[in-house]
């Protein structure tokens, strides 16, 4: 049983075992954990209604809700990334079938938002104001972030 008191539960039309596979592709250290059909006696028997996964440590649940309610940009997932590589890995796998947001925003192929970021993202935006205006006004120009460039902007290698 999972130590973790509160988990992301993900409210899908009907393909949530379609995005927890999805998702588990693309973390390492990702498994299906449960999934459960809709119960006999309702108009949605033996269709899929529940599923359970983990990525990284993480426990999420997916729901198979119906069409009512849709992913918004106002919940996202954000990736620390611990290098360039792993951001250019992350973008692009989560991008496919979705598309590019700003600063490094961006939308699966199941609507759902993700942040992907490099780690300690906030070592851009604490100290100096004037490094920090230019670190944000480098990344509002970006789609994906470039770690290179954000450093760039911020003048030297941000520790």
């Amino acid at each position: 049983m999972s130590t973790q008191r509160i988990t992301t539960s993900l409210w899908f039309d009907t393909q949530a075992v379609e995005a927890a596979e999805f998702y588990c592709s693309i973390f390492e250290d990702s498994r299906i954990v449960s999934a459960a059909d809709y119960p006999a006696g309702t108009d949605k028997a033996g269709t899929p209604m529940v599923v359970e996964w983990e990525m990284l440590g993480q426990r999420f649940t997916g729901l198979n809700g119906g069409p009512q309610f849709s992913f918004t940009e106002a919940i996202s997932l954000a990736i620390e990334c611990i290098d360039q590589e792993e951001i250019d890995r992350y973008w692009a796998l989560l991008t496919d079938g979705g598309e590019e947001g700003p600063c490094g925003w961006c939308k699966d192929r199941f609507g759902l938002s993700w942040q992907v970021r490099p780690a300690n993202m906030t070592r851009f935006w604490t100290g100096d104001p004037d490094v920090a205006a230019r670190t944000a006004q480098a990344m509002f120009a970006m789609r994906k972030l470039d770690i290179a460039g954000l450093e760039a902007a911020a003048g030297a290698t941000v520790a």
